[in-house]
């Protein structure tokens, strides 16, 4: 498994590598040279979005406890993937009022207050999105945790039914043995009454054979 999120790893790396470079040649040119690239540098920041999403998938299905490092590693990524997509946002923007103002001859001071309040609300977007996003993880964490935790206590109450039963089978034996010993004893008690009757009886007979025998003579 971390196998491949160390392959998305590289093909982020080599992406963002790839884009950092063409963003710094966009304002450098212009034209149509300067609108495909723009293009090129979109569909590369989608495949790198997609590439995050696998690394996420790959991240959630990690067991518990080896997953704080990768998602440490995950939110540096996202982080860098922020920054280059506000870079590339103001070099489009920067783009977009270049071909506006030379097609319209629009005010640049007006320009450049449009494209600071729309980077305001764009970066408000990606913060709520963020937010959000953080908010879904916290829940999908906190459901495995929960499903872990039933799972203990499901296999914690079997051992504890078990070891109620081994004493209940203890308790009966325990009550089984103590009337065998009872009964045992019973009849020690009888035997010895026994012998001790058959001793009387046999000691009289004597004493009377003998008490005949004196008195014969």
């Amino acid at each position: 498994m971390s196998s491949n999120f160390e392959a998305y790893e590289q093909d982020f790396g080599t992406l963002t590598a790839e884009i950092t470079n063409k963003i710094g040649r966009i304002p450098k040119l212009g034209g149509e040279e300067k609108t495909q690239l723009v293009l090129n540098v979109d569909k590369q920041l989608e495949e790198v979005r997609e590439l995050m999403e696998q690394m996420d998938l790959e991240v959630r299905e990690l067991p518990i406890q080896s997953r704080g490092m990768y998602q440490s590693r995950l939110k540096s990524y996202k982080g860098e993937m922020e920054k280059l997509e506000k870079d590339f946002k103001r070099s489009r923007i920067a783009y977009s009022d270049e071909v506006r103002n030379e097609l319209l001859g629009e005010d640049a001071g007006s320009s450049e207050s449009q494209r600071a309040h729309l980077l305001d609300n764009t970066e408000k977007l990606e913060r709520s999105s963020r937010r959000l996003e953080a908010g879904y993880q916290i829940a999908v964490e906190t459901e495995q945790v929960g499903q872990e935790i039933l799972a203990n206590l499901h296999t914690d109450r079997e051992k504890i039914q078990r070891s109620r039963d081994r004493l209940r089978e203890t308790d009966a034996n325990l009550g089984k043995s103590s009337r065998i010993l009872t009964g045992m004893l019973r009849r020690i008690i009888q035997n010895r009454v026994l012998v001790f009757v058959l001793g009387a009886i046999i000691l009289i007979t004597i004493i009377l054979a003998i008490y005949f025998n004196v008195r014969g003579r």
